[in-house]
């Protein structure tokens, strides 16, 4: 198996969005003067993580559409009943937070780096408006020939076509594309089901060890992705990322 391209998840795949995320709301709330009503900043972040996916799910579904459901997270989370400008108004405040604590993994640009004889994109459950500015603010926005989301594509990882979508993208066969992901199922199952060679980056652990018979390569950081990926490619062992 010769391996042409590594098609890239972005959220806590490249970027560090659960530290983001933690440090965004915090200090959001600190700034609201809710930080009171919710016990603490994790206690807070907890709950709208869980309205957060509830509010997904629906998007997911079809139910409803991209800024539909960031404005119910808003007002789940608030429990308030807010107009659409309001709500709006009060996820700008909070982006505003949320965006001064992006960054990107350690590993991620020496990787990169590393990998730069292959071709590269990102298929992300998420929407161009957002991944692009947030790989441009990143400074990575040119390593990628190819992005796609899900709000565009109309199709949302696990399903199979989404990464099908991908490989047609950079008109290469499933079979020469690797995946790297950080969700077991949405990312590392669906991968593979597609027929792209998978890896599952598991960068806590928190997850039962192993890999599930006929599923993604586990690794903890990007510096394991070169063995994976195999001799063809251009980059040593990964003590070359130290």
């Amino acid at each position: 198996m010769v391996i042409k391209a590594v098609v890239w998840d972005v959220d806590d795949t490249l970027f560090d969005y659960t530290t983001a995320d933690r440090e965004g709301m915090r200090a959001h709330l600190v700034a609201e003067g809710l930080l009171a009503r919710y016990g603490t900043a994790e206690q807070a972040l907890a709950h709208w993580r869980e309205i957060t996916e509830r509010q997904w799910a629906r998007f997911s579904a079809g139910e409803a559409d991209f800024e539909t459901q960031r404005r119910d997270r808003v007002r789940v989370f608030l429990e308030r009943e807010l107009t659409d400008p309001e709500a709006d108004d009060w996820f700008r405040r909070y982006l505003t937070h949320y965006e001064s604590a992006w960054s990107l993994f350690p590993d991620v640009l020496p990787v990169l780096d590393a990998l730069a004889g292959l071709r590269h994109a990102v298929l992300s459950n998420s929407s161009l408006t957002v991944q692009d500015r947030k790989l441009r603010s990143l400074g990575v926005h040119d390593r990628f020939e190819v992005i796609l989301c899900a709000v565009e594509l109309g199709v949302s990882k696990p399903d199979a076509a989404a990464f099908r979508a991908a490989c047609d993208a950079l008109e290469l066969a499933p079979h020469q594309v690797a995946y790297v992901g950080d969700h077991p199922e949405i990312d590392g199952r669906g991968a593979a089901g597609a027929g792209l060679l998978s890896v599952w980056i598991d960068r806590t652990g928190a997850h039962a060890p192993g890999a599930p018979e006929g599923g993604p390569h586990r690794i903890a950081s990007l510096a394991e992705l070169p063995v994976i990926l195999g001799s063809d490619t251009r980059f040593g062992a990964p003590s070359t990322f130290g």
